[in-house]
């Protein structure tokens, strides 16, 4: 028997995908080397996560989801084939995305972890006193306790039995394990020493002479000409609190509801993010939070906090730094919890090899930014044993300063060195020089992408002449002259986070970056201590919600002059030209599309056969502005909307002010009704750029708002940053990105290290200061970037 002859099985070593036409992607065929780092770059928006995750990650799982029972594969998420027509070598896909965490006040870094599993077993069993099982220190189980007769069957005889149960939970009775409690400011809601026929509500929406004004003035309960200061005890509280009662109001039944929880149920309800810009003013001045008093934040019952091992309970240990709390857990020595220790060991030294020590275990996780999301997701695949297994990776040097990217580069080099293919979907080209193989999409994004352009090495990519390998060495230069500031946002005294007592003046006017490594400090000066008034108007990097509904016509707020010239120009309502409202498709109720539930099989969506996925009813489709129905609109791209609504019948100055404004951000290529949820992070993160640039204000603070961008579209950006600070606005960015830094008047370096080894300013002054001192990591990185580099 020849033994040098190849094994069979050995001949595997690609993963072929042949045809792949998911979302924008125009028959792609690619062959990726398995147990190798390959990274997919391209403009945002040419296809690049639709080849990855919507493609060869999720047939992986779906695969996987078949492998399980009929029963099972009923409990799982159903999902369809991807359009594609081959798929062949594929392994057990892990996908580490950007999705951010879900912002449930209940959810923690620990909770999200295991983390805190773990160490809720540890106070169990070695807590003193004890005081029961893990789930007594768990905020997010209630203690209950309940009592009452049961009938059980036996010998054939039904005999009554009394039977008591009671559980010992962890979470705090006054915020129910939330840590905080809110309530209304309710200087914010009334004027109380007006009476409610002299305007007393200040409330948006509740205008003198409204129905939502009469519902309180003819009520009866209270007397409207009284001021509000001088109500009876019970008028006051049918005023604010009275519970939903029916009765007559103006001749009408109506249902009477006191202030405050009618407030509550219209306005505190929703997501923030869908409100208009006055209503987000509104509840953004009149909702209160504060610490709870009885838990003092640590969402925990007095005896959870009371039980502790070597003097630290389990809220100190949640509120430690998690670098901090390793060394702890390394100093308990306990043979009867020897594997519990090492597990815990295990996942916190995991949070420092990440770059996440300085995180603590009780942070919110809806808090954490998009790349600190990532990278905890990341934990529970370190030194794991598993081989032969793809990893996918969303840009996952997102929030990260050029010293962190290192370590990121390092980690994946170590799972690809253990025998895994490694996915990585990057723009960093200090990501893309470590790849073994590269696939560029493009050469545009959304319908002038979804091809591969290149194929091969980083060196052969240097000189392929794609979008790409043009812009993989850019370098920006320092700028030679800075503009000067015309004024400063004095910042004094801050201590949000890790602040360390912080002065600072935040210069006016001009372009100004505030830097330093993940963990330093930047967000929680830059949002917690900017005032928030009427002139800041502050981009984060909370991500869009949008159902597959919402589009960037209805996101941007386009489509409401659009509708309104649509019916001045044919006498009939607005309303009609809504697909979610009384224009839409009876058959698909203006969805475009038929869902068909298949059970434990993936559903089937077909398109509408009555409207042919218009969306739109067959008579609303006769109505025209400028020769166009309002489908044809809504498919049009924004550079081709922006044309038609320049000038002619169809001039709606509205409409072009915010489709220059897509323009401007670089989304000329995204059509108006394209749904939300097909677009890409940095596609979404530019639409929020381009609504917000409208909002009146003279400061914009922007977080790291070159995320999911391309190069390319760095030179773009930087040139609508230098547009903002031209037009007299004052623009505070936070970023990591060298060219921005380079790019900028004055920088606010944060540092020197993370958590409680930073929240200090290591450094003010200009880009061109901070490359010939070099006093911090910025600096050098900085410096090396500009090419000045320490010879």
């Amino acid at each position: 028997m020849d033994l040098s002859a190849a094994h069979a099985a050995d001949s595997h070593d690609l993963i072929r995908v042949h045809g792949a036409r998911e979302n924008n992607l125009k028959d792609v065929d690619v062959e990726l080397p398995k147990r190798r780092l390959t990274v997919f770059t391209g403009v945002s928006g040419s296809g690049k996560s639709s080849l990855v995750f919507d493609t060869i990650a999720a047939e992986s799982q779906r695969l996987i989801n078949e492998t399980y029972p009929a029963f099972v594969q009923g409990f799982m998420p159903n999902m369809a084939r991807p359009e594609v027509d081959v798929l062949d070598g594929l392994t057990t896909v892990i996908t580490v995305d950007q999705q951010r965490m879900g912002a449930d006040p209940r959810s923690t870094v620990g909770t999200a972890t295991d983390a805190n599993a773990v160490l809720r077993i540890l106070f169990s069993r070695l807590g003193t006193p004890h005081i029961g099982s893990p789930k007594a220190f768990s905020f997010n189980v209630a203690s209950i306790s309940g009592a009452g007769a049961v009938t059980v069957e036996r010998g054939g005889q039904q005999i009554k039995e009394r039977r008591s149960f009671s559980i010992t939970g962890g979470m705090c009775p006054r915020c129910e394990g939330r840590g905080t409690v809110s309530d209304l400011d309710l200087t914010q809601l009334y004027d109380d020493s007006l009476s409610l026929n002299e305007g007393a509500l200040t409330i948006p929406g509740y205008k003198s002479g409204g129905w939502n004004y009469r519902l309180y003035t003819e009520s009866g309960l209270v007397d409207p000409d009284k001021p509000i200061r001088r109500y009876t005890k019970r008028e006051l509280q049918d005023f604010l609190h009275k519970e939903p009662t029916r009765m007559k109001i103006a001749g009408i039944n109506m249902t009477y509801e006191g202030l405050i929880p009618r407030i509550q149920k219209s306005m505190l309800a929703k997501d923030k993010e869908g409100m208009q810009p006055h209503i987000r003013a509104f509840v953004d001045r009149a909702v209160t939070f504060a610490v709870c008093p009885e838990c003092a934040g640590t969402r925990l019952t007095e005896a959870a906090r009371s039980s502790k091992i070597a003097g630290v309970s389990i809220a100190d240990a949640c509120a430690m730094q998690i670098s901090d709390l390793a060394a702890w857990a390394r100093g308990l020595a306990e043979p009867s919890v020897a594997p519990l220790l090492d597990s815990l060991r295990h996942i916190l030294d995991s949070f420092v090899e990440i770059g996440l020590g300085y995180l603590s275990l009780d942070r919110p996780a809806g808090t954490l930014s998009g790349g600190e999301a990532q990278r905890v997701k990341m934990i529970r695949h370190l030194g794991s044993a598993l081989t032969d297994v793809t990893y996918v990776f969303d840009e996952p040097t997102t929030g990260l300063h050029p010293h962190d990217i290192q370590r990121m580069n390092d980690l994946l080099l170590r799972l690809r060195d253990k025998g895994n293919t490694v996915l990585v979907v990057e723009h960093k080209p200090e990501v893309i020089a470590i790849a073994d193989h590269v696939v560029d999409l493009g050469p545009g994004a959304g319908t002038a992408g979804g091809t591969v352009c290149f194929e091969g090495t980083v060196e052969a990519l240097r000189g392929s002449g794609t979008l790409t390998g043009r812009h993989l060495d850019d370098r920006a230069a320092v700028k030679e002259t800075v503009r000067t500031a015309t004024g400063a946002l004095q910042v004094r005294g801050a201590r949000t986070h890790n602040l360390q007592d912080v002065d600072v003046d935040i210069p006016l006017g001009v372009l100004c970056v505030v830097t330093g490594v993940a963990g330093s400090g930047k967000s929680s000066l830059v949002h917690g201590s900017v005032p928030k008034g009427a002139d800041v108007v502050s981009v984060d990097q909370a991500p869009i919600r949008g159902s597959r509904r919402s589009n960037p016509a209805t996101y941007t707020g386009l489509l409401e002059p659009v509708r309104k010239a649509f019916a001045k120009a044919n006498g009939v309502k607005p309303a009609l030209f809504s697909a979610n409202s009384e224009g839409a498709c009876p058959t698909c109720n203006g969805a475009g599309v038929v869902y068909t539930d298949l059970a434990m099989m993936a559903g089937v969506a077909t398109p509408c056969e009555e409207c042919e996925g218009k969306r739109f009813q067959a008579s609303v489709l006769e109505y025209t502005l400028g020769g166009r129905d309002i489908a044809q609109v809504l498919a049009m791209s924004v550079t081709e909307a922006e044309e038609f609504f320049a000038a002619g019948e169809a001039h709606i100055p509205a409409a072009h002010r915010i489709l220059k404004r897509l323009t401007d951000v670089g989304l000329g290529y995204l059509t108006l009704g394209q749904p939300l949820t097909t677009l890409s992070g940095g596609e979404r993160q530019r639409l929020k750029l381009a609504t917000h640039m409208a909002d009146k204000g003279g400061v914009y603070v922007l977080d790291e708002p070159t995320a999911g961008l391309h190069l390319a579209d760095v030179e773009h950006l930087l040139g609508l940053l230098d547009q903002l600070v031209d037009s007299g606005k004052s623009v505070i960015v936070v970023e990591h990105h060298q060219a921005v830094m380079a790019h900028a008047d004055w920088i606010i370096d944060l540092g020197p290290g993370a958590g409680h080894d930073g929240g200090r300013v290591v450094f003010e002054g200009t880009p061109a200061e901070l490359v010939a001192a070099r006093p911090t990591l910025t600096g050098e990185h900085l410096a090396t970037y500009v090419g000045s580099a320490v010879r």
